[in-house]
């Protein structure tokens, strides 16, 4: 098991990245730049859940289940390319003194097959960095689309 724990400062309000977190509409793919719009799926949507697959090319895509409430994000693994179901991802958000956000993100997965070992090692070697570079660029799209307003 591999357990990666990062915080993330945000200019946007703590409601603003909830939205975006949880927005499983055709826009996913615009507000989260890593994301292709070719590996994104949506299967379903209920109130406080929705299971939806994303990710990138190859082995690299997860079927997750999102869950809800307030002031955290989580998703699980479903099914994936290369972690096994049961690994999740935790994003806590709070307010940040003088505005914006905080988030803690708390990524834990169990790489399934060989790829999926070297996958999740190579994460942890490099402490999460594409992690932290996915979460900052949908951040930074964020902060660029609210600024256009």
């Amino acid at each position: 098991m591999a357990c990666i724990e990062f915080d993330i400062r945000a200019d946007a309000p703590p409601d603003a990245i909830r939205e975006a977190l949880l927005d499983f509409s055709e826009r996913r793919p615009e507000l989260w730049p890593g994301l292709p719009a070719d590996q994104y799926e949506v299967y379903e949507v209920g109130e406080a859940w929705a299971e939806i697959r994303e990710g990138y090319r190859g082995p690299i895509w997860v079927r997750e289940r999102y869950e809800w409430s307030a002031g955290q994000v989580r998703f699980t693994v479903v099914d994936s390319g290369f972690a096994r179901p049961g690994s999740y991802v935790v994003v806590e958000i709070e307010p940040a003194p003088g505005g914006g956000s905080t988030l803690h993100i708390t990524w834990v997965r169990w790489g399934k097959g060989l790829f999926g070992k070297v996958f999740v090692g190579l994460m942890v070697l490099t402490r999460g960095a594409a992690i932290r570079r996915s979460f900052t660029m949908g951040l930074a799209r964020m902060a660029a689309t609210n600024a256009a307003r």
